[in-house]
């Protein structure tokens, strides 16, 4: 606990005061998370980041990244990123076949969608934070609730199994306690920021918010369930990876601006 507690005030000081900055410090902040987390990703399925489809996923993630302010680079060349995603597809499956199917189709599969998974949510990251801070910390406090109602309220009074195949400790009754911890959260903003929404928007988008960042979480547990690993990395002694720690906000930054902010 004492270790985890330490790594969590290290990454906080440093993650909290370059949210708080915004701007380029974040756009690179979201680049270097991003680009551990597809690390991770590529390393349980055994495919190395330094190697031809690792370096073509790492290309496409950065291309993905590109926030709004800097499109006109994409312009120049007239791609757009879901052209540069139909090129690496086309070089991934070449490359099956210039490895005699040791790059097999699965692997070409994995690659793209462990692209878009990581490039996708931190790519909404920047965005977010573009829009306002007070986006990025109702996001942060709402993840940090519903992680913590559902552990304190699954321990104490938790009896069903939520999904035991994935995640075998989660409860019934902890997830819905950690949505109400979340909907206390939810009205803390409302009274103390200047969050704009009305009670009932914020209510229900904390609900949705809440549920898919369970989702998010239970993903990670997945995947991490059928390639056999612990956690996604060791960066964070006693959290584990960068996956570990930003699964549910993969799900929640861009729900943020599909459902509700913009």
């Amino acid at each position: 606990m004492k270790q985890r507690i330490i790594s969590a005030i290290v990454f906080g000081a440093i993650f909290l005061p370059v949210v708080i900055i915004g701007g380029m410090p974040v756009v690179i902040l979201a680049y270097l998370l991003a680009s551990i987390a597809l690390y991770e990703l590529l390393k349980m399925r055994k495919l190395n980041i330094i190697s031809v489809p690792g370096i073509i996923s790492l290309l496409l993630l950065w291309i993905f990244l590109l926030p709004n302010q800097f499109q006109a680079l994409l312009n120049i060349i007239h791609f757009t990123k879901i052209e540069f995603a139909l090129l690496a597809v086309l070089l991934f499956l070449t490359y099956t076949v210039v490895t005699k199917n040791r790059f097999t189709f699965d692997d070409v599969a994995f690659s793209i969608l462990a692209t878009l998974y990581v490039g996708i949510g931190f790519y909404y990251f920047i965005e977010t934070r573009e829009e306002g801070l007070i986006f990025i910390f109702f996001s942060l406090f709402i993840i940090w609730a519903t992680d913590s109602g559902a552990y304190f309220i699954g321990r104490a009074i938790g009896k069903k199994k939520l999904w035991p195949e994935i995640s075998p400790n989660k409860t019934i009754e902890g997830s819905i306690g950690g949505v109400f911890c979340a909907l206390i959260v939810a009205v803390l903003f409302l009274l103390f920021t200047n969050i704009p929404a009305s009670l009932f928007q914020l209510l229900l988008i904390t609900v949705v918010l809440s549920v898919f960042g369970q989702i998010g979480d239970l993903v990670e547990s997945a995947l991490k369930r059928h390639y056999d690993v612990k956690d996604s990395g060791k960066i964070m002694p006693g959290h584990g990876g960068i996956l570990d720690r930003f699964d549910s906000l993969l799900f929640v930054w861009p729900l943020i601006h599909f459902i509700y902010l913009f």
